[in-house]
């Protein structure tokens, strides 16, 4: 049996297809142990680190960390006895990586002559050490021969007549400087002409011993007014023409691809889009919502957090709100169910979904049975599943498997929305800000704790009537959780 091991891609769960390799956690020449963490791979459901199955040696690793790989496909080879000697190698099946690679002063010393349709090893599209291919990065193999240098000693290239006498270029002379011509008025102006002015402006320039023929015109055409004779025999120089400064015209604005960002969809991106997807427009949803006075419950937080057995616990108002959840569920069951079909699933249990954001989406883990567990111990699983969803380490099976869910939006500021159901689910209930606001309270305007709750569920299982029954029970807790706890238990 071959000491060398191939590990390939388990199917993480639920018949996951493939995986993106985020981080190796050893490289080729460690010793690892069995079960130890040798790559981390996100799937479309979260980020995982796969043991190694054998104990041993890291012979070769056949992806780079970036790579999305098909499960089932080879990711590592595993020397699982290392202390054995060398690894005695074939020209076929090894990895690529794991094969000594031959020197170029090797390659060059080989002057064996090629068979008739073979390619001689080392050029381009032949074959290299190892039995593979020697091919560009980026291009299929050619069967064309690799350029060499000429050989030291060898004759010089014989230069073509063209190239040994070069024909004789003959040189141009400059252009003659151009002169300006004298325009015969004495001012030196080439190709002006005759002076522009009007007989009284020049009648005016010769009463005053003015030479038209030095004056610049500031008329129309350049003509000379009687202003820039006056000007001139008075001595004071012409007002210089206003400098028109014209601003540099701002660049067009860009409205193509090098103002863009282009995002590869995939992993939990890419699962959450074809989950809302086949969700929104399979289950007919309908949302109602509920405005709700939680000033009690706030109190009674209050109180559970100053018990000595609780200062060392999270508590916050969405674990009243689960709370509420749940026992809603013991009165209206037909809410934790799921469509099949010819067929209602109506489920004992309640596998309470809690939404997470988290850096690469939208994950929705689930607390196992959450209503057999008591206040406490439900407090201590939410705190272990927000804590390991925002560390990336949920794993698939933490998320498979929800019955009904909460998303947080008030979190977010945001008062309450219009949840899409995740698909199997019959109910999803979006949980608003807490805000303090003017209330009727004992016949007076007060200030107080108020939150919206939203609740959608699937038309198909939960009516009109059921879906109200449910929003009013949670409610009804969240306005006063002692009174229902008395009430309900």
């Amino acid at each position: 049996m071959s000491r060398i091991k191939e590990f390939n891609l388990p199917d993480l769960g639920e018949g996951l297809t493939e995986g993106e390799i985020l981080a190796w956690l050893v490289k080729v020449g460690d010793d690892i142990e069995l079960n130890q963490p040798i790559v981390e791979v996100e799937t479309a459901k979260a980020a995982v680190e796969i043991p190694a199955k054998w104990a041993g040696r890291v012979q070769a690793i056949f992806h780079p960390e970036g790579a999305t790989v098909e499960v089932g496909s080879p990711i590592i080879a595993i020397d699982t006895d290392p202390n054995a000697g060398p690894v005695e190698q074939s020209t076929t099946g090894a990895p690529a990586s794991a094969l000594p690679t031959p020197s170029a002063a090797s390659l060059a010393a080989v002057e064996v002559a090629p068979e008739e349709g073979m390619v001689e090893p080392g050029l381009i599209g032949g074959v290299a050490p190892g039995g593979r291919t020697a091919v560009l990065v980026g291009y299929g193999p050619r069967n064309a021969p690799a350029k060499r240098r000429p050989r030291k000693g060898g004759a010089p290239a014989q230069a073509t007549p063209a190239q040994a006498v070069p024909t004789p270029v003959q040189a141009v002379p400059a252009p003659a400087p151009v002169v300006p011509a004298h325009n015969g008025n004495g001012n030196g102006r080439a190709g002006v002409g005759p002076v522009l002015a009007k007989p009284p402006v020049r009648k005016l320039a010769k009463d005053l011993g003015v030479d038209l023929g030095t004056l610049t015109g500031s008329g129309p055409l350049g003509s000379i007014t009687r202003e820039d004779v006056q000007r001139a025999a008075s001595g004071t120089p012409a007002a210089a023409e206003p400098l028109t400064v014209t601003a540099p015209a701002a660049p067009a604005a860009s409205f193509g691809a090098d103002r863009e960002q282009r995002i590869p969809v995939k992993g939990v991106r890419k699962l959450t889009a074809e989950n809302m997807a086949r969700s929104a427009f399979t289950a007919p949803h309908v949302t109602e919502f509920l405005t709700v006075d939680v000033t009690r419950a706030m109190k009674a937080l209050d109180r559970l957090r100053d018990r000595r057995e609780w200062r060392d616990v999270r508590v916050s108002p969405l674990l009243l709100v689960a709370k509420a959840v749940l026992l809603a569920v013991e009165r209206h069951p037909m809410v934790n169910s799921t469509w099949a079909g010819d067929e209602i699933v109506v489920k004992e249990y309640v596998n309470l979904g809690i939404a997470a954001a988290t850096e690469r989406g939208l994950i929705v883990p689930n607390i196992k049975d959450a209503g057999r567990l008591t206040l406490r111990e439900l407090a201590d699983a939410m705190t272990a599943l927000v804590q390991t969803a925002k560390s990336g380490k949920t794993s698939p099976a933490d998320m498979s498997g929800g019955t009904l869910t909460i998303t947080n939006v008030g979190v977010f500021g945001v008062d309450t929305g219009t949840p899409i159901l995740p698909p199997g689910e019959s109910a999803i209930l979006a949980f608003g800000a807490v805000r303090e606001q003017p209330w009727v309270h004992k016949g007076k305007v007060k200030p107080r704790l108020v939150t919206t709750l939203g609740l959608s569920f699937d038309h198909r299982i939960v009516d009109g009537e059921l879906g109200s029954k449910f929003l009013r029970d949670i409610g009804d807790f969240l306005a006063d959780p002692e009174a229902a706890l008395l009430a309900w238990t």
